[in-house]
């Protein structure tokens, strides 16, 4: 939530609120204008309610064993939900994980209160998951060794199917006709005890998962696209954790304003610097000073402490109780040699960003355009995203370094990337055709790894 800025900023709005309408003189009130009356607002969806009531919370081992046995007593997929405290703290560890499975109703376990999850862990064994956005809460569930033998996730479906808005309460509206409560969607789900309203919110989002499933999967199948997402589940499960980023400082925000590579070996010393405290303390990075502190900083380079106290940014409590750590970073990339400043720009494994193609390869550029029109004008024909029709870096990477014109070939190149066979069915005769017509640089071009946008 921000903060207000203030009485001055209030008195602003006041003033540039435009002008209370003056009041109608006395008299005869003015004829109105015929025409239709405006039609009434729809009535509200009825809020979603949890049908067995809000369960206990599960902090002991023995009360995890009766929802373990629960769970595996019950019957079909097990609808799944985890909640992280992303914003207030470090790491991306699960403080909550809700279950509802038919015949078990729903469990609120709380991770942090075990050493391990194993009777849940054998309980799920073999059963489907139900997940909303499951690339979001998969890697917190791994890490308790909670790992799908089978999955649906419901936002990718609901992307599959064309719907415009895939968040989970939209679709439980539009598909199920029920509201969900969501100001509960940015708490800090750390907080131990966790209040009522706040585990009402949590059990909710599992409470319509089984049912929004079944509705989805039959839309999947009667649109012929259920093999489509039955690939794309199997991919999600495969998907291993994500490779660390080489430079993750580089995604500091505001870094396009810093010039020069001293300003960005300041950066990146205050970064890490940044960092290291908010690992020990397992809090989020940007509550101990902002990412515009950090760019600020480092363009100004200040000198001692006072002046860069009196810096944007530097006047909280994580600036000024770790400002010793600020200036010593400041000062080691002051004094860094030369050969040890970081790039302007950084390493990358894969082809230039598209704005730079025209200048470094038209013919490449020429190659991208057209696919990319192609590919759009089959996403909106398939009523599909066109960044889940196929990943936007498999189409620049083919496309830049193309490996070869036949079909065939393009096909193999996609699935080395990653391409789920219906994404290769339906792309690669597009990616080949744009090579064909475009060969000048097959089987030889140089890929750049600058990676102009950082």
């Amino acid at each position: 939530m921000t903060e207000p800025e203030g009485v001055a900023a209030e008195e602003l709005a006041q003033d540039s609120a435009p002008a209370a309408p003056q009041a109608a003189p006395q008299g005869d009130a003015p004829e109105q204008a015929d025409g239709p009356e405006p039609a009434p607002e729809p009535e509200p969806a009825p809020l979603l309610e949890l049908r067995d009531g809000l369960p206990d919370i599960v902090v002991s081992r023995d009360q995890l064993a009766e929802v373990a046995a629960a769970i595996g007593a019950g019957t079909g997929p097990v609808a799944i939900d985890a909640e992280r405290a992303s914003g207030y703290r470090y790491s991306a560890r699960a403080y909550l994980i809700q279950l509802r499975r038919e015949g078990a109703g729903t469990a609120l376990v709380d991770p942090i209160a075990f050493d391990d999850l194993e009777p849940l862990v054998r309980a799920l064994d073999g059963t489907e998951w139900i997940l909303h956005a499951a690339s979001q809460d998969l890697p917190c569930l791994n890490e308790l060794g909670l790992r799908p033998s089978a999955l649906f996730d419901t936002e990718l479906a609901g992307r599959l199917l064309g719907y415009p808005r895939v968040g989970l309460a939209t679709l439980v509206e539009e598909i199920l006709g029920r509201r969900l409560r969501k100001e509960h969607s940015a708490v800090d789900w750390s907080t131990r005890p966790l209040p009522r309203p706040w585990l009402e919110y949590a059990a909710l989002d599992v409470e319509p998962l089984v049912e929004l499933r079944e509705a989805l999967h039959e839309q999947l199948v009667a649109a012929g696209k259920w093999e489509w997402a039955r690939q794309e589940f199997a991919h999600l499960i495969d998907m291993g954790p994500a490779e660390p980023r080489p430079e993750p400082w580089r995604r500091t925000s505001g870094l396009h304003r810093v010039r020069g590579r001293r300003a960005l070996a300041a950066v990146r010393a205050l970064w890490l610097a940044r960092d290291e405290i908010a690992a020990q303390r397992d809090v989020t990075p940007g509550r101990i000073i902002p990412d515009s502190a950090i760019v600020e900083a480092a363009t100004a380079l200040p000198r001692d402490r006072s002046t860069l106290l009196g810096m944007r940014g530097f006047h909280g409590r994580g600036a000024q109780r770790y400002v010793g750590i600020w200036v010593d970073a400041l000062r080691s990339a002051r004094e860094l040699a030369d050969s040890e400043l970081p790039q302007a720009a950084a390493r990358y494994d894969g082809p230039p960003p598209p704005r730079a193609w025209m200048e470094r390869d038209p013919v490449a550029a020429a190659r991208l355009a057209q696919s990319r029109a192609a590919l759009q004008q089959l996403a909106q024909e398939l009523t599909v995203p066109v960044e889940n029709l196929v990943t936007p870096d498999y189409v620049r990477r083919v496309l830049w370094q193309p490996p070869g014109a036949d079909p065939e070939a393009v096909a193999q190149a996609l699935r080395e990337l990653g391409a789920r066979p219906w994404q290769v069915e339906l792309t690669a005769e597009i990616l080949a055709t744009a090579i064909n017509e475009h060969p000048e640089g097959v089987d030889g071009a140089e890929v750049s790894t600058a990676d102009e946008d950082g």
